[in-house]
């Protein structure tokens, strides 16, 4: 994976017009000469892009994980991308479309269905029941239990495993059907250039009677097994997990590549509280394998820096719990509310460990203290992704929140291609594209990294060294003050000079 800035976006929600054409068009806006956003990222993560998109999840619950819906182009224009760019897709490990062929097999055949042993359901995984203290020790993402019952097009009652929705069945994937059918996945994508896949809700893939049936050593055993796959056809592995920041750290020793979600809260926090001490702690210990990410297509994530709650003796968290709860609040004041409307009992798709809102609205639409946001997540060690509505700051999309009632809508805005030509004019999206240009060509960030120590808790001081070449920033959350230097890449003898890239 290249040291360079990525972009994370829904092929249909930029420029898109669902016309067989929107992979074609998201490559002339990322890689031809003279498009709004032509050389500007060194990869790109397609959310997505399956039969179908448009499902109850977004396309995380795809029909046909091996098929790119029509509406937006063909593998062929898969690999047209990859000529140009990283791109990353999505492997949901976790579960299927209960409207993919497989599934409608099973539902009107029944245990006589080639897919039978495909589909979890409770006696698969408590085979002589489940007592209700096994039920409640299943970890949850979300309120209620992770099952389903349903009545089968045959007539058969089942209770299926549903980790997420009644729309998305979970799948066995130890089972011979579940290995091949994952194992096509992975072929599909190596055939068409994809060299980066994110494994999504793998936390949750295996389930075991009378455990949390999440990040279980057989989990891990599972990734492994993945990776080392995938590996073989010349795909690294992204592992997506939110989790208590300790086991982030385990996660990451044993994975290619995990997502720094701690990080968008502490930066909040940060500029909120005008401190950057939990920051700090965090930048010494965090895992250097890392996907930076201020935003997301889900939610901003609020477990990853709170307290164990897998831990009743209550392992702390890297913000108090009090802080954290005024974090909360915080956001929805500084989104003048709309985040409270999107998150938690407010919507559907409910989660319990997630504020939705889009990152520029959280931070109050301040444009200089976002743009520091951006740089102090540029500087840290790893890849950095972001996310479409963020590169364009976006707001919070109140009219499709309303429309579907899904909370984390509010930040999946659709883009048309006047809207994106307006919005890259926008002197905070001009100079966070500038920005991004700057990161991925200085050489000092191909260096070592390091965090001053000093100064008061206000402060934060992190540098690059590469040779000759330099990068430093340095923020005071207190007072706002701050200075981006660097040696010049062309004359890199020369004194480190001022950069002035946030207003």
């Amino acid at each position: 994976m290249k040291n360079q800035v990525q972009l994370i976006t829904y092929v249909d929600r930029l420029g898109g017009r669902l016309d067989g054409q929107d992979l074609a068009r998201l490559k002339t806006l990322l890689c031809e000469p003279g498009a709004p956003l032509a050389g500007v990222f060194g990869g790109v993560h397609l959310l997505p892009f399956f039969d179908a998109i448009d499902g109850a999840d977004a396309g995380f619950d795809p029909k046909d994980h091996t098929r790119v819906d029509p509406r937006l182009g063909d593998w062929g224009d898969i690999k047209a991308l990859t000529e140009g760019l990283d791109v990353m897709a999505d492997v949901i490990v976790n579960h299927m479309s209960s409207e993919s062929p497989q599934f409608l097999d099973y539902s009107e055949k029944g245990e006589a269905s080639a897919y039978a042993g495909l589909f979890l359901t409770l006696d698969a995984v408590f085979p002589g029941g489940a007592s209700e203290h096994e039920l409640l020790s299943v970890y949850r993402p979300r309120p209620g239990l992770p099952l389903t019952y349903a009545t089968l097009k045959n007539g058969e009652r089942r209770i299926l495993w549903t980790t997420f929705t009644a729309a998305q069945i979970d799948i066995a994937v130890h089972h011979p059907q579940g290995r091949a059918y994952l194992a096509s996945i992975l072929q599909t994508f190596a055939d068409s250039g994809i060299r980066m896949v994110r494994l999504d809700a793998v936390g949750y893939a295996i389930k075991k009677a009378g455990a949390s049936c999440f990040m279980m050593p057989e989990t891990f055993d599972f990734i492994a097994e993945f990776a080392q796959q995938a590996k073989a056809l010349g795909i690294e592995v992204l592992v997506e997990i939110h989790s208590y920041f300790q086991r982030q750290i385990e996660i990451a020793s044993r994975v290619d590549w995990v997502y720094d979600f701690a990080l968008p809260p502490l930066v909040l926090h940060a500029f909120a509280f005008k401190t950057a001490a939990p920051l700090k702690r965090w930048i010494a210990i965090r895992p250097n394998n890392a996907l930076t990410v201020l935003d997301t297509h889900d939610g901003i994530g609020i477990i990853d820096i709170g307290a164990d709650a897998a831990d009743r003796a209550g392992s702390p968290g890297l913000v108090p719990p009090a802080e954290l709860d005024a974090l909360v609040e915080r956001i929805h004041e500084a989104s003048q509310g709309q985040s409270r409307q999107a998150t938690g009992a407010a919507a559907s798709n409910l989660d319990l460990y997630q504020v939705n809102c889009s990152f520029f609205d959280a931070m109050g639409r301040n444009e200089t203290v976002y743009l520091l946001a951006r740089a102090l997540q540029f500087f840290l060690p790893g890849v950095p992704q972001v996310y479409y509505v963020g590169l364009l700051a976006g707001h919070n999309d109140m009219d499709l929140l309303a429309r579907t009632q899904v909370g984390r809508d509010i930040n999946r805005h659709y883009y048309d291609a006047d809207e994106i030509a307006r919005e890259v004019q926008r002197p905070v999206v001009a100079r966070l594209i500038a920005l991004i240009r700057w990161r991925n060509r200085h050489p000092a960030f191909q260096g070592e990294f390091a965090l001053e120590g000093g100064g008061p808790d206000s402060q934060l001081v992190m540098s690059w060294r590469h040779g000759v070449h330099v990068a430093r920033l340095s923020l005071d959350f207190a007072t706002l003050a701050h200075e981006l230097s660097a040696s010049d890449p062309e004359r890199p003898e020369a004194p480190p000079q001022v950069l002035h890239l946030f207003s």
